[in-house]
């Protein structure tokens, strides 16, 4: 038996009445029609989505089927822990089976998961929606403005993000189920839905658990039922969602305790809030000029001290028809249902949330703990644009049943208020007449929003008839004003480096070097700066090794020590430290960066770069290609170590004067051994085997020994043995890698054990505990 009162506030058709398989034909039907320019190639989701998650998607694939793990890649930043990482795909279904299945992932395949994500978080909006006895035309509302409405269509290209809000309105079906039939089942299911959302690991899957908690205790405050019904299915659904989250989980909490960016201040997170100016949008999708050139945009962030979002950021165009259905059914009448009150106040929520500093709640919101992981009030747009669909397709239902009856005039009126006040803040910014046009199509798609519902309050609109007009209105609606813009759709042209195969000059130059200088002991690295926004993570589809990349997250060790941050798309992004502060530099030796690629002269890049520092070889287009002739192996043997404080290194910038080709540098006790009147490869190294998570190899020490060096990141996570034995991993150089070997011949394994890794990291935590 349910104990959800909805179907019974509404009067009329019942839900056995409502034809919801047609429903979703028609949204199948216009979201196919919607995403038709992405799946023909037409375009291609630009930005983050090729930029980070199409090599991400790459690289997975490549991993799987090579028959290595994709746990770890030595492709960016000098090593990354991919099994930590948020956006590494791993723990994403879809894209996990998708890399499984396809050796070479394409463009047009990795947009269609994003938009399949979509559609199905849309379908199970649908069946909420059909549980709680609302209207299928009112459905059908809310799956397009949720799948192709505000955040989900102006910022597609983050697609971590899109996945997570994907999941949501699935985990909110099947939860509701499990509450309203005390269902165990139901409610574990729920448990996994969530779980996949919690793995995307962003904020919009933080707010989306907000979310859902809150539902959880609403629903057990307001049902009128024993407390006891929702125990089963709300425990079942912890313990499941725990199981499957607990060690992807853990793995990032270790990773962000000792990454670049644990946590994010109020003044940061105040950097990304939504401006006010920006719920114009509702009105009208490119009122700012968002969809066009980006000099022409004029719009909020736009004259906005200390903030920092892209203009795609601040659209929320829903629909007109989803405006329109809200400010119809606008009233009393809209709250009186339990679930629609509960949304109604998550909207309220997510707007004062979005507007961070513009609204003086989101300092209170900072104190719920987790708020603080995150660095943009701005992305809770994701989850405005969720409640705002539900409102309206549940208030479209009321109009359609004449459970609210809106008055012509007095919509009209609000409208024209509406555009007047739009008007007046273009005239005011001096962009009246930009303005204009993007408002003349938003008269046209209101006047006929508010047509189709002034049809369906005065019953000359109903069944299939309404549902085909629904689907054609918001279909029409969103492709014109949601469209492929230049902040969701570019040539796919525009990113052929990002192809396995494609023929590009500048990567076909470097592995063709990389090639020619190959040698036992050596894997060079390279480093592609200021070429453009797509650039930096394109080692990881051609499997080159990269100083840097490109990722929000990296590895405190790695940006102590290098200075690397979360971009190189412009000459001012490639940022130096005290330790590295130009190219020539004892660490781009260490790094063995051979290579370096530039979209700009590199003394624009480097400001301390002295002529003859690096060799350039070539100039292909605008990139210059230069030479580290002085790059050290991957591999070298050490005889020599001396003791430092890498704390204080990275502090002062001072490295001991040493010959790094023989000198090691350790936080132990400083040992040497000559090497006078030793032959030159008496202390030799030779790489074996160099996969993703295991590495083999040979190395000779003269006598006395010595240290093995691999010139890859220091990570807790990397275990080692000598022929076999175990032997401790120590952090050499200030972050990479070195292992003390006896005299003589011997194989050293590096193996990658993250499970291992995390269990010893805890047990040392535990031990060091107070």
């Amino acid at each position: 038996m349910t104990t959800t009162l909805s179907p019974k506030v509404l009067t009329g058709t019942t839900t056995r009445d409502e034809p919801y398989a047609l429903a979703a034909i028609l949204f199948l039907a216009g979201a196919t029609l919607l995403a038709f320019p992405w799946l023909s190639g037409r375009v291609t989701i630009p930005w983050d989505a090729k930029a980070h998650f199409q090599p991400q998607f790459a690289f997975l694939a490549h991993a799987l089927h090579s028959g290595q793990s994709p746990f770890w890649t030595p492709h960016v930043f000098a090593g990354m822990p991919q099994i930590a990482d948020p956006q590494s795909l791993i723990f994403s279904p879809f894209f996990l089976i998708a890399a499984a299945l396809v050796p070479e992932p394409s463009f047009i395949l990795e947009d269609a998961i994003v938009f399949a994500m979509l559609a199905m978080g849309a379908l199970a909006l649908m069946a909420y929606f059909r549980d709680r006895g609302w209207s299928a035309a009112g459905a059908l509302l809310a799956a397009f403005a949720f799948a192709f409405g505000g955040s989900a269509a102006w910022r597609i290209q983050h697609t971590g993000q899109i996945m997570s809000l994907s999941w949501l309105p699935v985990t909110l079906w099947l939860l509701a189920r499990a509450l309203d039939r005390s269902s165990a089942a139901y409610g574990a299911a729920a448990g996994a839905v969530a779980a996949f959302m919690v793995l995307g690991r962003d904020q919009v899957a933080f707010l989306g658990v907000l979310l859902l908690a809150a539902y959880a205790l609403y629903r057990v405050a307001t049902d009128g039922a024993p407390v006891g019904r929702a125990l089963a299915p709300l425990l079942s659904g912890a313990l499941v969602g725990a199981a499957i989250i607990a060690i992807p989980l853990a793995f990032t909490l270790e990773l962000a305790a000792n990454s670049n960016r644990p946590e994010i201040d109020l003044d940061g997170a105040y950097k990304a809030s939504l401006p006010p100016a920006s719920f114009l949008t509702l009105l009208s999708a490119n009122i700012f000029g968002t969809d066009g050139p980006l000099a022409a945009f004029w719009g909020p962030p736009v004259g906005e001290p200390d903030l920092f979002l892209a203009r795609n950021m601040t659209d929320v165009y829903a629909g007109a028809l989803t405006l329109a259905a809200v400010m119809a059914a606008f009233g009393r009448r809209l709250v009186a249902d339990r679930e629609a009150r509960f949304f109604a106040a998550a909207l309220v929520f997510f707007t004062l949330y979005a507007l961070g500093r513009y609204a003086p709640a989101y300092a209170l919101f900072y104190h719920i703990p987790g708020v603080d992981l995150w660095r943009r009030p701005a992305d809770a747009t994701f989850l405005f644009g969720f409640a705002l669909a539900i409102l309206a397709g549940y208030g479209f239902t009321l109009i359609e049943r004449g459970e609210s009856r809106p008055r012509g005039a007095a919509l009209i009126g609000v409208f024209i208020a509406l555009f007047a006040l739009s008007a007046t803040y273009a005239a005011y910014k001096g962009h009246l007449a930009q303005a204009l046009p993007p408002l003349a199509l938003a008269v046209a798609l209101v006047g006929a929003a508010v047509a189709l519902i002034l049809a369906v309050s005065r019953g000359r609109l109903r069944g299939r008839a309404l549902l085909g007009a629904v689907a054609t209105l918001m279909t029409a609606d969103l492709a014109v004003s949601n469209g492929p813009n230049e902040s969701t759709a570019l040539p796919p042209g525009q990113f052929d480096v990002l192809r396995a195969d494609s023929s590009d000059p500048v990567i076909a130059f470097l592995k063709e070097r990389l090639k020619e200088n190959a040698a036992p002991d050596r894997r060079d690295r390279v480093e592609l700066a200021a070429i453009d926004f797509h650039w930096p993570n394109a080692t990881l589809v051609h499997g080159l090794d990269h100083d840097l990349g490109y990722n929000p997250i990296r590895l405190k060790t790695v940006e102590d020590a290098t200075g690397a941050g979360d971009h190189l798309a412009l000459p001012e992004q490639r940022v130096f430290s005290k330790l590295y502060p130009a190219y020539r530099s004892p660490l781009s030796d260490m790094l063995g960066l051979r290579y370096v690629a530039t979209g700009a002269p590199i003394e624009e890049i480097d400001k301390h770069y002295k002529p003859g520092d690096l060799t350039e070889l070539t100039q292909i287009g605008k990139v210059h290609i230069y030479e580290n002739r002085s790059a050290f192996p991957r591999v070298m043997v050490a005889t020599c170590a001396l003791h430092v404080d890498f704390a204080d290194m990275l502090k002062s910038g001072e490295w001991p004067e040493a010959d790094y080709r023989e000198t090691v540098l350790l936080e132990e006790p400083p040992i040497c051994h000559s090497r006078k009147g030793l032959p030159p490869d008496a202390a030799r190294a030779r790489i074996l085997s160099y996969g993703n998570t295991e590495i083999a190899v040979d190395a000779h020490a003269p006598p006395g020994g010595g240290w093995l060096l691999l010139n890859d990141v220091w990570h807790p996570w990397w275990f080692a043995t000598v022929d076999g034995a175990p032997a401790d991993i120590l952090r050499a150089n200030v972050m990479f890698r070195a292992v003390a070997i006896p005299e003589g011949s011997h194989e050293v394994r590096f193996v990658f054990r993250p499970f291992a890794g995390l269990i010893r990291e805890m047990r040392s935590a535990r031990a060091a505990a107070p």
